[in-house]
């Protein structure tokens, strides 16, 4: 089958799975912590038989997301069962890049299970490096430790790049850009700041509470000078090393600066549903197709129809701008 390319000429090339919309955490750029799951989780098998299909497309990175997706029962054995499928060429030596993004609470004792099975990489949520200040932002008293012991297990049992997420948001933590600098040389992670996107239950974002990329590089030159490293065009994350080469960050800012026009993703919900762009407002039912009896070629064509549709950009901030139509957790990251 020939690769999936959107009506903008864009390859599309990787994947965000959400296998689970729950999760044991409520932060509150997420979450206003009254909502529980609201969809469904499918079989692994189902979900097994998209990534299958999607990587006959060319899908050759797919990530696997939530909610946090640690809580489903099985999540090692699904990973065995995607790292038997390849890329396109059908070559063995050729793996599939399989990585997982989680809160990080339960990762300690399956990141070596997780390793083991296939997987490639972890990205770890984690929002500020100040226990209390941790415990304020996800409303979880006691989980600094489980997180801090989770991503040095990723470390030990080589998911690497280990990758640490914090979603900046003014007046919660924008005070910890340079504990996360620290951060980042002492533990051996590439830590990533995220720009404040508008995808919160509470509907409460707006352009003032966006700590900006520049806002970042500034305040880290506080601490270190850095020095931008070059990136892939469809790479999310614009990546910086000190000047000293001990410890990398990278800040992913699609408020202040933009990456649509080299998007390689699409995203499938934990219900079996395609989104096309974090921002969409529509859903594309791919496991309705799959109840109605679809063949995997049929299937391979509503995939291509969807990619089709795919946004040619965002608009956050624009007058015109209209929210997701489903919320962070509830598309998956």
């Amino acid at each position: 089958m020939a690769a999936l390319h959107d009506k903008f000429g864009r390859a599309i090339t990787d994947l965000r799975l959400s296998i689970t919309d729950r999760c044991n955490y409520k932060c509150v750029y997420c979450r206003t912590g009254n909502e529980g799951a609201l969809y469904a989780d499918l079989p692994f098998a189902d979900y097994l038989r998209m990534v299958r299909v999607l990587v006959g497309l060319g899908i050759t990175k797919i990530r696997l997301t939530g909610g946090e997706p640690l809580l489903r029962k099985g999540v090692v054995a699904f990973v065995r069962d995607l790292a038997q499928l390849h890329r396109p060429n059908g070559n063995a030596a050729d793996p599939l890049d399989l990585a997982l993004t989680t809160n990080g609470h339960l990762l300690a004792d399956l990141a070596q299970p997780l390793k083991a099975a296939g997987l490639t990489r972890a990205t770890v949520s984690m929002d500020a490096v100040d226990p209390d200040r941790f415990a304020r932002i996800t409303r979880v008293p006691s989980g600094f430790d489980n997180v801090l012991a989770g991503i040095r297990a990723a470390r030990r049992a080589g998911l690497w790049p280990v990758k640490v997420n914090c979603v900046l948001l003014r007046g919660f933590n924008e005070d910890q850009i340079i504990p996360f600098g620290m951060f980042a040389r002492e533990e051996g992670v590439i830590v990533r700041f995220i720009e404040f996107m508008p995808l919160e239950e509470d509907r409460v974002w707006a352009p003032t509470t966006v700590v900006t990329l520049d806002e970042i590089l500034a305040r880290m030159a506080e601490y270190r000078p850095l020095v931008e490293i070059p990136h892939a065009r469809s790479e999310t994350a614009r990546r910086y090393r000190f000047d000293d080469g001990l410890g990398e960050i990278g800040i992913i800012a699609p408020v202040s600066h933009p990456f649509c026009g080299h998007c390689s993703r699409i995203r499938i919900t934990s219900d079996g549903k395609i989104r096309t762009c974090l921002f969409s407002v529509w859903d594309h039912d791919l496991h309705a197709q799959m109840r109605r009896g679809a063949s995997d070629e049929e299937l391979a064509g509503f995939i291509r129809e969807v990619v089709q549709k795919k946004e040619e950009r965002h608009h956050i901030g624009e007058p015109d701008f209209v929210p997701a139509s489903r919320t962070m957790v509830h598309i998956g990251g």
